[in-house]
């Protein structure tokens, strides 16, 4: 019988190489009082929506919040989803945990995703984030409220020794790694390692009593915000977008948006590149930019 290679799956933490080196994680990133009320004012503040993706909901609940500017124009993350939630402008508690984040990264965030696990069973599948709106050299920030969930670093496929001895179905053994993030902690990924990582939260389906209390936290519920510094941009009344991801890179170069259509095809496919591929080719890609803003139907 063919012996399969064991997988490397290290739990790592503080002081630890994460990723490919460019990554690592933060603890205790908010003040005692922020700590102890953010979770429940978040609960209240949020504007709380289901987000589709290909026809069916996905697994958590989603919010999405920026800094809007003074022509009301505010900053767009494009991924793969059927529509993604309207954004409303930094909340107080939102505005708060920003500013600590900002101290710690050096470098000024506009954006965020604000994800609601309500229980063990909500996760988000393995992905590489898309970076065509993603300002090129900054980090991708999530912060972590409530129950501890693990995040999961995966190597891409592509991205194997060649020596090494394959498993039983061809396929190379791939790196793992599994991250601990406990209530207020702060996982800080460079782009680096979104290139050749994938990263998610899986299922934690054990019964709640057998987990530790950090992961017992209200119940099993887990708000991550993940925070980027985005450089494309929506007019106020979301007709117009420009920036680095799209193809008028100045606000007086401003073109109508796009939804559905070949042009939406032809980015659904760069965002898929992106995910497999560890030498993936962001200037080929996405160098021209792209107006498609909705992917119904696509």
């Amino acid at each position: 019988m063919r012996k399969q290679n064991p997988t490397s799956k290290a739990v790592l933490g503080v002081g630890d190489k994460l990723g490919a080196g460019d990554s690592y994680l933060v603890m205790d990133v908010l003040p005692s009082e922020l700590r102890e009320t953010a979770f429940e004012k978040l609960r209240e503040e949020v504007k709380w929506c289901k987000m589709l993706h290909r026809g069916g909901e996905v697994p958590r609940l989603v919010a999405v919040e920026g800094e809007v500017q003074e022509d009301g124009s505010f900053p767009v993350y494009r991924h793969p989803a059927d529509e993604s939630p309207r954004l409303s402008p930094f909340s107080p508690t939102v505005s708060l945990i920003r500013e600590e984040v900002q101290k710690v990264l050096k470098h000024p965030v506009n954006h965020v995703l604000i994800q609601h696990y309500r229980s063990g069973k909500d996760y988000i599948s393995e992905h590489s984030d898309k970076t065509i709106d993603v300002v090129r050299g900054s980090n991708i920030v999530n912060v972590s409220l409530g129950a501890q969930r693990s995040m999961t670093l995966r190597t891409k496929r592509d991205r194997q020794p060649q020596q090494q001895e394959s498993n039983p179905d061809g396929s190379a053994p791939r790196e793992i790694q599994r991250i601990p993030l406990p209530h207020n902690s702060m996982f800080v990924m460079g782009l680096e390692t979104n290139a050749k990582w994938l990263h998610g939260i899986n299922h934690d389906n054990r019964p709640l009593k057998i987990k530790s209390d950090g992961e017992q936290y209200n119940g099993g519920e887990r708000i991550s915000l993940t925070f980027r510094l985005i450089g494309t941009f929506l007019t106020a009344d979301e007709k117009l977008i420009y920036g680095q991801g799209a193809k008028g890179k100045t606000r007086a170069d401003a073109r109508p948006v796009i939804s559905g259509t070949d042009e939406a095809v032809k980015l659904i496919h760069a965002f898929g590149e992106e995910n497999q591929c560890s030498d993936f080719d962001w200037d080929a890609a996405y160098g021209e930019g792209s107006d498609v803003l909705h992917f119904l139907g696509v």
